[in-house]
């Protein structure tokens, strides 16, 4: 009789890359080798721009060991993380929040003359415009807590604006707006911004100066809250984020985060808060 094994099809080799026992999952790998945060990593994947051992992933879930595996993200083969910094650079204005620009304009990482340099990446984003406190990191973990809204890490803006912002306007801002969500360039809908914290500095009848106070991060949130008032932004500053003040560096200085910051800022981003509709990063 024939030999009925003799015409089956062998079972397809299993796939290295999603062995749970191998290692750790190749998006959290990346964050904490300092490439980015752990969302931005899961898109580098997804646009085909990471490789383990030569071969492109083409989906999430996968697990690698950076000790043992080549890791590749478009071309550059990614170390094991080394020791974890955080720097705070006091931002300029007329600054990109980004690692680089093709066009050639001044970037934070340009600022920042740290050994470390081309392994950090800036914790969210400021505007172009906008000055203040902007942290870098090579810990894409951190990076992530700091700027999810899940997370609820306050930060505190100085913002100069056009006209004498009164009480009722106040108020209002206070009680929150309704802003439109944007995702990749496009509204998507409308929602409810989060009530804000907020006091007046100084005020007279042509400029106010006040500061807010948000637990979410929409896109340029404190711009288009005060447009709504009437109110446009002059001038905009980041001061606080979480435990970490703004004290100390002139703009384009930059320090080390002690270790003693560091843990306070890992204790503020800790505990989770409310989900927002809207995760896009300040600006």
């Amino acid at each position: 009789m024939p030999d009925p094994s003799a015409h089956s099809v062998p079972e397809p080799a299993a796939d290295p890359l999603r062995d749970a026992a191998r290692g750790v999952r190749l998006h959290k790998a990346l964050a904490e080798a300092g490439v980015a945060s752990r969302r931005a990593c899961e898109d580098l994947v997804r646009a085909g721009l990471v490789s383990v051992n030569g071969r492109v992933v083409q989906s999430l879930p996968a697990w690698v060991d950076l000790d043992a595996d080549v890791v590749e993200v478009e071309g550059r083969r990614i170390e094991p993380p080394r020791r974890r910094v955080c720097v705070l650079l006091n931002k300029p204005r007329r600054c990109l929040s980004t690692c680089d620009d093709p066009g050639g304009r001044r970037t934070v990482v340009d600022l920042v003359d740290h050994p470390l340099a081309r392994r950090l990446y800036p914790v969210g984003r400021l505007d172009f415009d906008t000055s203040g406190l902007l942290l870098l990191t090579n810990d894409g973990d951190l990076a992530q807590r700091l700027t999810h809204p899940r997370f609820g890490v306050e930060k505190t803006y100085r913002a100069k604006v056009q006209g004498c912002l009164d009480d009722a306007r106040l108020r209002d801002l206070l009680a929150g707006a309704h802003l439109a969500v944007r995702r990749d360039g496009r509204t998507v809908g409308v929602a409810r911004a989060a009530a804000v914290e907020a006091r007046i500095v100084r005020r007279d009848r042509e400029k106010t100066t006040i500061e807010l106070t948000l637990a979410e991060g929409r896109n340029r949130q404190v711009r288009r809250l005060l447009a709504r008032l009437g109110h446009p932004v002059v001038r905009l500053e980041r001061v606080r984020l979480g435990p970490i003040r703004l004290k100390g560096l002139r703009r384009g200085e930059w320090r080390e985060l002690t270790s003693g910051e560091l843990q306070a800022l890992r204790r503020a981003a800790r505990a989770p808060g409310r989900r927002r509709a809207d995760d896009t990063p300040e600006r």
